[in-house]
């Protein structure tokens, strides 16, 4: 996109016959545009609108300024000004020419073809236009596939996510409900263990005093606790 860039830099108009007070800022905005003092440049030339709203190149030139800060919706804004006030048809085509760079760089290919197409109805010459526009329906073509293959990553990110997540709050529940998780098997073992063995002895000493008590003078039997 430099390339785009560096031939915008170069649509600066030279001035033709201007009232003279708004020239006077045009020409020193021109020549602060040029020295890249875009901030100082786009002082000048909102001076020149305020002194003519009415004045195209003013605007235009404004709209070049605001692009080279990154300010693109207000770029456009002027550019859009621009193309309903100028009536010079290789200016009109330069101020659209421009407006498609601007959409061209944010995707917007839709919008750029229309203003490349309206730059070429009034500057049919332009190749560097025609080769912009020819551009831009190639990649508006391959758009729905890239925004098909866009759609299915965020997907994927987001069904990762809510896995995560789930994983997640699964892990703190286990945490905040100790009782809920299950004891070891081997542990379960050895407690089973432990009171069949008890179990046992307690049967053979019932069964062993059992025979005692047989053998003695019939007495009173303590019964047995239920384990």
């Amino acid at each position: 996109m430099r390339r785009l860039l560096s031939i915008l830099c170069s649509f600066i108009f030279v001035l033709g016959v201007q009232a003279q007070n708004d020239r006077g800022h045009i020409r020193l905005g021109n020549r602060l545009f040029h020295q890249q003092k875009f901030e100082q440049a786009e002082v000048e030339y909102r001076k020149a609108v305020g002194k003519n709203s009415a004045n195209p190149q003013a605007h235009y030139n404004l709209g070049c300024a605001l692009f080279a800060q990154k300010k693109d919706s207000a770029a456009v804004k002027q550019y859009e000004i621009a193309g309903r006030l100028e009536k010079t048809s290789r200016r009109k085509a330069m101020v659209f020419h421009n407006l498609g760079v601007v959409c061209q760089q944010h995707q917007l290919y839709q919008q750029a073809i229309t203003a490349y197409e309206e730059s070429l109805r009034n500057n049919p010459n332009d190749n560097e236009t025609r080769y912009n526009l020819a551009l831009c329906k190639k990649l508006l073509k391959n758009q729905p596939r890239q925004n098909q293959n866009k759609n299915k990553q965020n997907k994927n990110k987001q069904d990762n996510k809510k896995n995560n997540q789930q994983n997640q709050n699964n892990k703190n529940q286990d945490k905040q409900n100790p009782n809920n998780q299950p004891q070891p098997k081997e542990q379960m073992s050895k407690d089973n263990a432990e009171q069949l063995l008890n179990a046992a002895m307690q049967e053979e000493q019932a069964t062993q005093q059992r025979l005692k008590d047989a053998m003695r003078q019939p007495q009173r039997r303590k019964l047995q606790k239920n384990w």
